[in-house]
């Protein structure tokens, strides 16, 4: 969707022509009679704020229907909520530590068993599927090792038995990559991230592919009630209305960072799907509209928390935070921030290393990023023999 169809696919207020959408800040809807009234009741069943972004977000994906959450993990929740006791997912094994801590403390202890495996060979998953399995669940490019799983070949294997396949499409953004045009049942997004784009607010979307879906999906976000608030809901509009600049900002810079990291002598792996040495770079450049993300992760050669903790701190326009997608750029440690809750021997397994950054790259100027991580190097090397050229 152009930046064109963007902006216009978000209405105006028919009732007084505000070119803005309208924050219905209200909890409740008169009525005309007792079930009669204007397709809204309760705030937590609906809301005109709400409805407009989840029409958006919809339209966006070419889904049938769009969700909002207020959160991201809220989003998976509800989506997990479509499973019974003695089902089965298989998850990407480099999978976001939210959404490990929830599937393994939460929905294992509730009778739903995870199979974790790497989903970049499409193989692995035809090897562990069987009439058990209910979701398939993927993130491409993952997080935070930028791993890129082949949408298409993994839908067909999770239709054969009957499950849907769910794609966390939050790094790709809607912009780069439509999962549903490739097979996926159901999209889900950290809101949070590229949609809201100004680090703002949280949220979290789902869109579902078929009228059936999007039923299961409504009835499990009114009966669960995690929805987002309509003044989040108005950001996260708002957010949308410049996705497609910021995006491909963000895409431009991560391209000039990555190739100034894959040079330098104090890096060991640079892990961006734009590289022609990334695993499935082919896959990504024909699933991601050439579109590669804003996000870089890289190891160091010398591999220990105590050179990652003193790259991050010395730092100017990279922020050290959590989150990432906004227009700032930002930089995190995994193993001891947002992946904290995998423990370390399945980090190191699924390529998480102790020395793993992860970067954010906002809208600044490319160069500008560059010397930032440059001078950072040179911190770290001038306070300590960090490493040797």
């Amino acid at each position: 969707m152009s930046a064109t169809k963007i902006i216009h696919s978000i209405p105006s207020d028919p009732l007084t022509g505000a070119i803005s959408v309208p924050v219905y800040q209200t909890s409740t809807f008169i009525q005309e009679a007792p079930g009669v009234n204007k397709g809204f009741d309760y705030a937590r069943s609906n809301n005109p704020t709400r409805k407009v972004l989840e029409d958006v977000v919809a339209e966006l994906e070419g889904g049938h229907s769009g969700f909002a959450f207020s959160t991201g993990l809220a989003a998976i929740d509800a989506v997990l909520k479509l499973l019974s006791a003695g089902d089965e997912i298989i998850a990407v094994d480099d999978i976001y530590g939210g959404a490990y801590r929830l599937f393994t403390h939460v929905y294992e202890k509730l009778g739903v068993k995870v199979h974790y495996v790497d989903t970049t060979d499409a193989e692995n998953v035809a090897n562990l599927i069987s009439s058990k399995t209910k979701l398939v669940w993927i993130e491409s490019p993952t997080n935070p090792t930028l791993k890129v799983s082949d949408i298409q070949t993994i839908g067909i294997i999770a239709k054969s038995v009957g499950a849907y396949l769910v794609v966390d499409n939050t790094f790709a953004s809607p912009i780069a990559q439509k999962p549903l045009s490739l097979g996926a049942d159901i999209i889900i997004h950290s809101g949070t991230k590229y949609i809201g784009g100004h680090s703002d607010l949280v949220a979290g979307l789902v869109v579902t592919k078929t009228q059936e879906l999007s039923e299961k999906v409504k009835f499990i976000q009114n009966a669960s009630g995690a929805v987002l608030g309509p003044w989040d809901c108005f950001l996260t509009i708002r957010g949308i209305e410049t996705l497609e600049l910021r995006y491909k900002k963000q895409c431009e810079n991560a391209f000039a960072v990555a190739a100034f990291l894959i040079n330098h002598h104090a890096v060991q792996d640079v892990y961006f799907p734009g590289l022609v040495t990334h695993k499935n770079h082919s896959i990504a450049k024909r699933q991601q509209n050439g579109l590669f993300g804003g996000i870089v992760s890289f190891s160091l050669k010398e591999d220990t928390q105590e050179a990652a903790n003193n790259f991050v701190t010395h730092t100017s326009y990279f922020k050290l935070a959590e989150s990432l997608g906004g227009v700032k750029s930002l930089l995190c440690h995994p193993p001891q921030m947002t992946h904290a809750s995998i423990p370390r021997e399945k980090r190191l397994r699924s390529g998480i290393k102790d020395s793993l950054i992860r970067l954010s790259c906002g809208i600044e100027h490319s160069q500008d990023l560059i010397n930032d991580l440059n001078q950072a190097f040179a911190s770290i090397n001038k306070s300590r023999n960090y490493v040797k050229p």
